[in-house]
């Protein structure tokens, strides 16, 4: 099977101004991404345009990141009222928008007592590696025993501490020496864990869905187990939501299922529903650690950002919102394991919400690559999560007939797909 022949739908043919602008990208950008060779224009709802006028049904956003879709009129107001107003001060000064949204997410939260405002998922767990060392050090704790524990399968980020905290090698290769203090640990192995945890731990940090490495839930009393290890030992327990969270599970945040209380959560992608902002909660264990100077973001709490992600928080809590959510979910679920059926080409279908993940047969492992490109062509966006996943995180407003269509689409290219 091959990619060559990947065009099983009418699309146009790719214009001079689409060529030139790849060119263009593949010359002028640093070579750390693959894009498709076509070039987004615009979208609506859950559905996108290329500048060729092709027509896509949009089950990406943007990595789980356009939790509203494309062009949502509250977004867009809140947008453009801020920008008449004032998009950016340095913080040494309070604006309305941040001081609003901290207010809204530690009420939402149900745990958290503060927040810090960052630009990106990696800046916030960045935040998070460097709270609890210095929750740690403040207890007397020396360096030997501020360890942080992650999983392998986990993926935190980009920066130097985050990489080396997402226990992938992947990742790691080529940018040694690490950090220290960082130990793994197998995910969901509640008997690993518990001998790996000890007076040097300071922190457990843990997806409640690992997102790249595969949708993979939490199995349930996991969470709940990672609690008490921290508790036991005086440890903090970091929460990385920043794929999970933000209402993609059909909760605010992904832990909140399985009824545990972490001291630390950290968000990005979908909190303002496309716009670039992170954040960490903080509980009341950690909430006086960080003072004055001991960290800071130029941009955190950016008004622009957080006017934004104050509409997309008070629509995700929305009893409306919920409901699509669930029966868009069941939807797509079942839709999955129709056409899993017909062509059997899924170990497995995972997930939580509109977070799904439909693991590979071993006939087609390290295909999920070809096969989203062939999809493509059939006119539907999806993203893989490693090489053997196919991850479906659509925008939680994604329509009945949005999600029709896409089924349509995905069985198109699949038939397409399996017949080269």
């Amino acid at each position: 099977m091959a990619t060559k022949n990947a065009k099983n739908k009418t699309l146009k043919k790719s214009s001079k101004r689409t060529q030139q602008l790849v060119v263009k990208g593949k010359q002028y950008y640093l070579p750390t991404y693959r894009p498709r060779e076509t070039i987004l224009d615009r979208g609506k709802g859950a559905r996108i345009w290329d500048i060729d006028g092709n027509e896509y049904i949009d089950f990406g956003a943007g990595i789980a990141v356009n939790g509203l879709g494309h062009q949502d009129p509250d977004l867009i107001k809140a947008l453009v009222n801020q920008a008449k107003k004032l998009w950016h001060t340095s913080n040494v000064f309070y604006t309305e928008p941040p001081v609003l949204l901290a207010e809204a997410l530690v009420k939402a939260s149900g745990f958290a007592k503060r927040v810090f405002f960052c630009n990106s998922g990696a800046e916030a767990n960045e935040a998070a590696i460097k709270l609890v060392r210095k929750y740690a050090a403040d207890k007397g704790r020396p360096p030997e025993k501020r360890e942080i524990i992650t999983f392998y399968g986990a993926f935190h980020g980009r920066t130097l501490a985050t990489v080396t905290a997402t226990a992938q090698p992947k990742y790691q290769a080529g940018f040694e020496p690490l950090p220290q203090g960082f130990t793994y640990c197998a995910f969901n192995d509640e008997a690993a864990i518990s001998k790996l945890v000890s007076n040097k731990t300071c922190a457990i940090m843990v997806e409640a869905i690992q997102g790249e490495g595969g949708i993979m839930p939490a199995k349930p009393g996991f969470l709940k187990h990672l609690r008490k290890l921290c508790d036991k030992v005086g440890a903090l327990l970091i929460l990385d939501e920043i794929q999970c969270g933000m209402g993609r599970t059909g909760k605010l945040f992904g832990y909140q299922h399985d009824g545990v209380t972490p001291d630390i959560v950290t968000v990005a992608k979908g909190l303002a529903g496309g716009f670039p902002i992170g954040a960490m909660l903080v509980g009341n264990k950690a909430e006086q650690t960080f003072q004055f100077g001991s960290h800071g973001s130029t941009f955190g709490g950016n008004p622009m950002a957080s006017a934004a992600a104050g509409v997309v928080l008070k629509k995700i809590l929305s009893p409306a919102l919920a409901r699509n959510i669930a029966a868009r979910t069941k939807e797509m679920r079942t839709a999955l394991v129709a056409i899993n059926k017909e062509f059997r080409i899924f170990k497995e279908i995972r997930g939580r919400g509109l977070m799904i993940g439909a693991e590979l047969s071993d006939s087609l492992k390290g295909k999920a690559g070809d096969i989203i490109e062939v999809v493509r062509h059939s006119g539907l966006l999806i993203l893989q999560a490693g090489p053997d996943v196919l991850r479906f995180v659509p925008p939680l407003t994604v329509t009945q007939s949005e999600v029709k269509e896409g089924v349509k689409r995905l069985r198109e290219g699949l038939k397409h797909y399996l017949a080269l």
